[in-house]
């Protein structure tokens, strides 16, 4: 079976010008003998010119590359001849490269189909191939760039969500692990919630689902790892917000009972015991069994404290708002 095999179903003035100045007849007789005296000068510079022609290769060679003028007008031949044969053809060349696993060079004989035959009923196929045979090339880019264009001129057509598939999969091949930089997880998270949104009875939105969850864990690792940077050097504040984002954004995610803790000691630190008590006390109500709720405790005994929620914190006020699928919501 063909790559095609992917893809079913049956893929279809006003001439006037300014008015002219007028002259007198001694202007115009001024302007003959002027031009005349030009037209000398202009014949005795060509004279050398032609004679000379030899020495460089000839006129053609002007606009050759290698010519005096060439770095003017350019090289001969830089765009490449249109391909003429029948899309049809193109696209059945593509399709034997694919097959082959010669991707790269697929992509490109896919691009040719819509180059060649835009209005054909290959040429629309040929874009969401192209994106794919870049896709399994490792040249996530151009797979990307392929697959938005397809979205562009057909967003409603059944392979739309194959093309948003593909988009978000260029971006979670690439994604690197919790202490690296996240730009490729975020973009294929937001990719991957377009897909589930737009397209939520594609064959692709239960994958997508999965990996929304597995992409939300990896982006709070994340905001979790840099908020213990900035918590070990003391700097609060910053870490702070890193925890706040897990528990505003991330709320779902195996990182947010730490996050609640970090946020404890954060506040505690800080001096701020309203907050800290509240992000001990949403903590035991929603994980009373766990570690991070116990550390939360025990820091506020220290200071003579219990846990206790205040209607007027942000994290009551986040805690309300976000939906939340595991037990004991407040």
């Amino acid at each position: 079976m063909t790559l095609t095999a992917l893809m079913t179903g049956d893929l279809r003035g006003n001439m006037s010008g300014p008015a002219r100045p007028s002259f007198g007849t001694a202007q115009v007789e001024r302007n003959g003998r002027l031009l005349s005296g030009l037209l000398s000068v202009a014949l005795l510079l060509t004279v050398p010119l032609v004679g000379g022609c030899g020495s460089f290769g000839g006129f053609d060679s002007l606009g050759s590359g290698g010519g005096p003028l060439g770095k003017w007008f350019g090289k001969k031949d830089e765009v490449p001849p249109l391909n003429t044969d029948p899309a049809e053809v193109i696209y059945g060349q593509a399709d034997q490269m694919a097959d082959q696993g010669k991707f790269k060079e697929a992509a490109r004989q896919y691009e040719e189909v819509d180059i060649a035959h835009p209005y054909s009923r290959e040429a629309r196929r040929a874009i969401i191939m192209a994106s794919y045979s870049y896709y399994r090339a490792g040249q996530y880019d151009d797979a990307i760039a392929s697959a938005d264009r397809y979205l562009t001129l057909h967003p409603g057509t059944e392979e739309a969500a194959f093309a948003q598939d593909i988009i978000a999969k260029s971006y979670y091949d690439r994604i690197l692990d919790p202490k690296r930089d996240q730009t490729f997880a975020r973009r294929s998270l937001a990719a991957y919630e377009k897909l589930v949104q737009r397209y939520p009875s594609s064959e692709y939105a239960a994958e997508a689902a999965n990996r929304i969850r597995i992409l939300q864990d990896l982006i709070a690792a994340s905001e979790m790892q840099v908020g213990r940077y900035y918590l070990r050097r003391s700097n609060y504040l910053a870490a702070i917000n890193r925890f706040k984002t897990v528990v505003t954004e991330y709320q779902t995610t195996e990182q947010v009972e730490e996050a609640l803790m970090r946020l404890t000691e954060a506040y505690m630190a800080l001096g701020i015991v309203n907050e800290a008590q509240t992000a001990a006390a949403v903590l035991g109500h929603n994980f009373p069994d766990s570690k991070w709720y116990k550390h939360a405790y025990k820091l506020l005994g220290q200071r003579g404290l219990e846990p206790q929620q205040y209607q007027g914190s942000w994290i009551t006020r986040a805690w309300k708002t976000r939906s939340w699928t595991g037990a004991g919501q407040t």
